[in-house]
C-alpha cells in the first residue's frame, strides 16, 4: 500500500535549529489520511527578513508557542518507524537533526526519501522539479512555504510519482525509481 509521510520545515534564520514552523502529513493506502502542524519557538529569537519574507511567520507569531523540545513528544510518532517523504530532505532532515542535538533528544528510527529526486526520474523533462513548478505543473493550490501545503503537496507528488507508474506501495515506488532507503541517522 501506498503509505508513508511527508514533512516540511521552515525556519527562523539560516541556522538548521531555527525551525519555526512544522507539518506532517500522513498518507494511508495511497489517500491524505492525517496532519500535524505546529509553530515553534525557536531557541534564538533572530528571524531573517528573508525567511520572513518566504514564508510570512515573524517573531510575534511565534513568541508564546512551545519550543522544539516540547513539540517533539506529538511530533516523534509521527515519524518513528515510517517511511519519510520530504522535497529537499536533505534540508528538513538537517533541521530535524540539528533541532535534535540542541534539545539533546533521542534520534528517531526512520527512512527518508526525496521528492525533488523521485520528480526527476519520472518528470525528465520539466524546466526545473521545485515543490512551486510541481505544483503548477499539477494544478496544485498551496501556498508555498507554509509548512503543511508544502507537506501536503509534497505528498501529492509522490502519489502522482506512483500513479504515473502505475505502482501500488511505496515500497515498489522507490524500488522502481532506484531510490536509496537512507536511514536517518
Amino acid at each position: 500500500m501506498m503509505n508513508f509521510v511527508a514533512i516540511d520545515f521552515e525556519t527562523a534564520n539560516q541556522y538548521r535549529n531555527s525551525a519555526c514552523s512544522v507539518a506532517v502529513v500522513e498518507v494511508k493506502n495511497g489517500e491524505i489520511y492525517d496532519s500535524y502542524y505546529a509553530l515553534i519557538r525557536p531557541p534564538i529569537m533572530q528571524f531573517n527578513r528573508i525567511n520572513i519574507d518566504i514564508h510570512g511567520i515573524t517573531p510575534a507569531d511565534v513568541r508564546d508557542k512551545p519550543n522544539f523540545s516540547t513539540i517533539w513528544s506529538d511530533l516523534k510518532p509521527c515519524l518513528e518507524g515510517r517511511n519519510v517523504i520530504a522535497h529537499n530532505a536533505s534540508f528538513d532532515m538537517s533541521v530535524l537533526k540539528s533541532c535534535l542535538t540542541y534539545y539533546q533528544l533521542t534520534m528517531p528510527n526512520f527512512s527518508h526519501f526525496c521528492t525533488v529526486s523521485m520528480a526527476k526520474k519520472v518528470w525528465p523533462e520539466l524546466e526545473n522539479h521545485k515543490l512551486g513548478t510541481l505544483g503548477d505543473y499539477f494544478h496544485i493550490d498551496f501556498q508555498h512555504h507554509n509548512a503543511l501545503d508544502d507537506a501536503r503537496t509534497c505528498a501529492c507528488v509522490a502519489l502522482l510519482a506512483a500513479k504515473k507508474l502505475q505502482v501500488t506501495s511505496f515500497r515498489e515506488l522507490i524500488t522502481k525509481l532506484g531510490l536509496p532507503n537512507k536511514k536517518f541517522c
